[in-house]
């Protein structure tokens, strides 16, 4: 029997590509025992580093060992660099290279480990190092009580994290102290019949703990300058705020003064807005990853989440307080705002009110001088028409034998009569 085919559905042009996406950076495989150099670089500008510096970066080390080198727009990348497995990733701020070597160094935690990556190709980092890590992986062998004292030799008693993870599978320890050699170190005991694959992801993410730990731990230096900016500020808005009907200032000077502050605590948010938001992503995923290890305690001794809780999550208390102060005082000065612009405007419809009123009274002025001018101008205009017709109507008063004043006395108010009613009725004309 024939199969019978559906119609044709067009897929989209990214499907493959996006399903690719959630298995492009698998774990690493780990024999025992092996040890791990991780180093992650960043630019002073993490969102605008140079991805072709990067690349660049990459393929030198690449070259130095004659390794095959990865698609022009690739994020990730896995291959053999001499006796290590070299896995590189390219993630938003900072790019990550690991090397993977199979045995360990008779020396633990040997700077030597790190050699991995040259100091001659070290030189020529496009960015800045966020964290340099060394990972010993051993089988774990010998009594509790033997492993500890090893522990305490290599690492800083005080700030020493060890706990059982991963459903007892391995023990991982550190303190999360930069040696002198300038690197973090962890150690992982791995109990026998664990695989290469569980140990891989317990070493993969004790590096993203310690890397997403650095990257978050930027936001306390973003909070503790902004701090400082905003203890200089915050007096100055009260002040302002507090003495909107104290002061006696005017309204439009304390108006242009609270736009500065604002226009200053707008400025102190766009700066500092990406750093804060990377920070609290960085926090969630470390985490996160703390969270995926099943940590059970261990000889009575602090864990990872246990270190984080005391030593971490006050540093990022400060970020997100400095976040809320930041916001708080934001809408403060813009709530003072709106009210100086009300008293702004209050004020000013105050003002026209008068300046109205005063125009008014001018006019009423105005109209009464006009009045004023009109009786004058009457006076004047009939004093010299009396004058002219006085010429004109002479001849005839003579003849009819009356006297220049008694004619004059005769026509004035004819005159006067005549331009009063001109005169108005040029103005009800006007009107």
């Amino acid at each position: 029997m024939p199969v019978m085919k559906g119609p044709t559905v067009t897929d989209h042009p990214l499907r493959y590509t996006l399903v690719n996406e959630l298995h492009a950076r698998p774990f690493p495989v780990l024999s025992v025992p092996s040890s791990a150099a991780f180093i992650a670089l960043m630019s002073d500008d993490g969102v605008n580093r140079d991805r072709a510096a990067d690349r660049a970066h990459l393929l030198a080390l690449l070259d130095r060992h004659g390794s095959t080198h990865p698609q022009p727009d690739a994020t990730h990348y896995s291959g053999p660099i001499g006796r290590s497995e070299l896995k590189w990733e390219s993630h938003t701020e900072f790019v990550t290279y690991s090397a993977f070597t199979p045995g360990v160094s008779p020396r633990p935690f040997d700077p030597a480990e790190a050699e991995v990556f040259p100091e001659t190709w070290r030189a020529d980092d496009p960015g800045r190092c966020a964290t340099s890590v060394l990972i010993r992986v051993e089988p774990l062998a010998g009594s509790e009580a033997e492993m500890m004292a090893r522990l305490e030799d290599w690492f800083v008693a005080e700030s020493l994290a060890v706990s059982s993870v991963v459903d007892g599978a391995a023990i991982v320890a550190g303190d999360f102290r930069i040696d002198p050699a300038g690197h973090m170190r962890f150690a992982v005991f791995a109990r026998p019949g664990t695989s290469a694959r569980r140990i891989g992801r317990i070493v993969q993410r004790l590096c993203e703990i310690e890397t997403y730990r650095a990257m978050s731990m930027l936001g306390l230096i973003t909070a503790r300058d902004l701090t400082r900016r905003l203890n200089a500020l915050d007096p100055q808005l009260s002040g302002l705020v507090t003495g909107l009907d104290s002061d006696g200032r005017p309204a439009e000077a304390a108006l242009h003064e609270l736009l500065s502050i604002a226009a200053e605590l707008e400025s102190l948010s766009v700066q500092s807005s990406f750093r804060f938001g990377a920070t609290l992503a960085y926090e969630a995923i470390v985490t996160q990853r703390i969270a995926a290890l099943r940590e059970e305690r261990l000889g009575g001794r602090q864990t990872f989440s246990e270190f984080m809780t005391r030593r971490y999550d006050p540093a990022m208390r400060t970020v997100k307080s400095t976040e809320a102060r930041l916001r708080a005082m934001a809408e403060r000065a813009q709530r003072a705002a709106e009210l100086l612009r009300t008293r702004v405007d209050v004020e000013r419809s105050a003002q026209n009110q008068e300046l109205l009123a005063s125009m008014d009274r001018r006019a009423d002025l105005a109209l009464r001088l006009q009045h004023t001018v009109e009786g004058l101008s009457v006076v004047a205009i009939s004093y010299y028409a009396t004058s002219l017709a006085a010429y004109v109507a002479a001849p005839f008063f003579e003849a009819a034998g009356f006297e220049k004043p008694i004619a004059m006395a005769a026509l004035t108010p004819v005159v006067v009569l005549a331009v009063w009613l001109a005169i108005r009725r040029i103005r009800q004309a006007m009107h």
